[in-house]
């Protein structure tokens, strides 16, 4: 057996994960953003931490109970890591869903005593409560989906990534799409 192409790939594969970095900081506005290039006072994000599929964090265990005392005292004003609409993904497409929509939201650490969630669909705004959603008259076409969350004074904490997705209807006449 050649040793060489086995070589080659793992290679390959060394340098794929070497260079698979991100960046976040928080704007002036109190925005976070997230970035394959570094910024000025940004941090670097480790991705091993992350799903593939959402960008939501994954299950992490709590700590205890002495160590979040130590995290409280060192703590500056409250932060959330990560907000993703993980369903509808974007550009995904859904088929008869018969004018309602449901959205499933990522939220980390989750929403907080006080603070709301604001869900832009087709850029209108509506306030909602929670992390799961049913918005009602949803037609054939092409929509976007976008959601923040705001404290008890309106500021802006968090805001999601803009999924664009697609709703479908089978025909009635023929049966077709």
């Amino acid at each position: 057996m050649q040793t060489r192409p086995i070589l080659v790939l793992l290679g390959l594969f060394a340098s794929a994960t070497a260079l698979a970095q991100a960046y976040t900081w928080v704007d002036e506005e109190g925005v976070t953003h997230y970035s394959d290039r570094p910024q000025e006072g940004a941090q670097q994000v480790n991705l091993a931490e992350y799903s593939r599929n959402t960008g939501a964090q994954l299950y992490r265990q709590r700590p205890t109970a002495a160590a979040a005392d130590d995290a409280e005292e060192d703590a500056g004003p409250f932060k959330y890591e990560s907000l993703a609409v993980v369903s509808p993904g974007p550009e995904e497409t859904l088929w008869n869903i018969e004018g309602v929509l449901n959205v499933s939201l990522a939220l980390s650490p989750g929403l907080q005593s006080g603070h709301r969630v604001r869900v832009y669909f087709d850029g209108q705004p509506r306030e909602v409560s929670g992390s799961s959603i049913q918005i009602e008259d949803v037609f054939r076409g092409v929509h976007n989906i976008q959601v923040e969350v705001i404290d008890e004074t309106g500021k802006l904490m968090i805001r999601s990534q803009t999924n664009r997705f697609y709703v479908q209807q089978n025909s009635i006449l023929t049966g077709s799409r």
